[in-house]
């Protein structure tokens, strides 16, 4: 088991523990980002209009944003891929700083 933060990817090592619930003001010690999000449940889905593959999940309209969400399972996997546009954002930002140097 392994668990990755929405907003950073860094792994969690601290959640890997048998039977740990994230709590709502849980933060990535990482980034601060909140831990309780959509972004971070097996049950998240943007391709489905509720963005969530749980059937009677309220709608939560910000999904980076700590909520109540009875049904939020830690989702249990890989680190979340980065998009194309973020890697070359990423490798332009390096190259001109290397310029800079």
């Amino acid at each position: 088991m392994a668990y990755y933060c929405h907003n950073c990817g860094n792994e969690l090592v601290f959640a890997v523990k048998v039977g740990i619930k994230v709590g709502r003001e849980d933060v990535c010690p990482h980034c601060r980002a909140d831990l309780h999000v959509c972004k971070n449940c097996e049950f998240y889905d943007p391709s489905l209009h509720n963005q969530c593959r749980e059937a009677f999940a309220e709608f939560i309209r910000d999904r980076e944003v700590a909520n109540f969400c009875p049904q939020f399972t830690f989702r249990d996997g890989s680190p979340p891929e980065k998009s194309d546009e973020a890697v070359q954002s990423k490798a332009k930002l390096e190259e001109l700083f290397k310029n800079l140097k």
